[in-house]
């Protein structure tokens, strides 16, 4: 399949990168060692309307489709991942209420975000990663409101967010079937934003635990129906996962673009060192694997705007382009040799960051045991 982008999605590849290089990449190694949530840095791209992409026009965002998406994130990606990861967040939060929500939910917490607020997605918790079926946290129903019991781990945006979609269990012998979403806002009663997450890599993403004490819900922030919740959170992670993919592949090619940079200029024997046919050979397999990744994820993201299921396409996607990014990023490191261990050159942090598009929104093992349970 070949990726040709409109005018329209070329000129926004070139804003987004133009303001990546210019306002983001001077500033990501100071943040990359503090740690520090750089909200300055994301008030820059509200600014742009980088938080709007996905919320239909109708509701005052810009619309894009999913295609599109993957041409923003991928361009975010190159040059910090964490900065992608945070505007998706919003985005996967949101379309949780998009999939399920009625028209009053969808205008409600557009508003939120089209100001420059946060959202996040709530599923994972300490004892249910992989297996989000077997949820702890509880709802039960009490008039017209619902009373939530329990403690959600890895939000992203936690400490900034204005909404958080989190699912809760009405009765944990139902499993999946017992699962259901709920729209839960910031200042809430009994909600308790944990301490930010210190993290090996995505650094300038916001990451907390989050408990709920007798959390009190009204029956209108209530996504979907009863028992829908975990429905909503698979399709809702179909998009994360392709949006995911779309980044992974964008630090893939960000770190080939530096490992070319670098075969150029470094001088060994005589001769720069691309000269090498390993050092070729290197690259060459770096390159195939990142453009075999970009093509599994167009392909599903061209599926989810055709409306067509895609669950099987978003994991192979999210899979395989995770994976690449650790080994195109460890042969980068390779590639630098000494230097590529140093922190004094951006391939460490960028193999760092790698590691979670192997871990987050569903492990490379679970991407094949869905891809299998397809097969089967």
């Amino acid at each position: 399949m070949a990726i040709i982008l409109t005018s329209e999605q070329q000129d926004l590849k070139e804003l987004v990168k133009n303001f990546m290089e210019n306002e983001i990449k001077p500033h990501v190694k100071k943040y990359d060692e503090s740690g520090e949530f750089p909200l300055e840095l994301y008030q820059k791209g509200f600014e742009l309307g980088f938080h709007l992409l996905e919320i239909p026009e109708e509701f005052g965002g810009s619309g894009l489709d999913h295609q599109t998406m993957c041409v923003v994130l991928e361009e975010m990606a190159k040059v910090e991942p964490a900065y992608g990861i945070t505007m998706l967040c919003n985005s996967l939060a949101l379309e949780c209420v998009l999939i399920s929500g009625t028209k009053d939910q969808i205008k409600r917490f557009s508003d939120k975000i089209i100001p420059g607020g946060f959202g996040s997605f709530c599923l994972t918790e300490p004892n249910a990663g992989s297996d989000a079926a077997s949820l702890r946290t509880t709802a039960v129903k009490d008039g017209n409101d619902y009373i939530l019991n329990g403690r959600k781990c890895f939000v992203t945006n936690g400490q900034f967010s204005d909404f958080f979609v989190v699912f809760a269990t009405v009765d944990k012998s139902l499993r999946a079937k017992g699962v259901t979403g709920f729209i839960v806002e910031k200042g809430t009663p009994g909600l308790t934003i944990g301490k930010h997450e210190d993290k090996m890599g995505l650094r300038l993403s916001n990451t907390t635990d989050l408990a709920l004490d007798n959390v009190r819900v009204p029956a209108e922030n209530l996504l979907g129906q009863i028992g829908d919740g975990f429905k909503i959170a698979m399709r809702g992670l179909d998009q994360g996962r392709i949006n995911n993919a779309a980044l992974s592949t964008g630090l893939s090619q960000g770190a080939i673009n530096e490992a070319v940079k670098y075969a150029k200029e470094r001088v060994q024997f005589g001769k720069p060192i691309i000269k090498n046919q390993a050092i070729q050979f290197m690259l060459a397999d770096m390159d195939m694997q990142t453009e075999a990744g970009r093509q599994l994820t167009y392909n599903a993201a061209k599926l989810l705007d055709s409306g067509i299921k895609a669950s099987r396409e978003a994991s192979m996607a999210k899979c395989f382009c995770g994976d690449n990014s650790v080994k195109v990023t460890c042969d980068t490191v390779q590639i630098f040799g000494g230097y590529g261990y140093s922190r004094e050159y951006p391939v460490e942090k960028m193999y760092r960051d790698s590691k979670i598009f192997q871990i987050f929104e569903g492990t490379s093992q679970i991407q094949r045991m869905v891809i299998a349970n397809q097969l089967l």
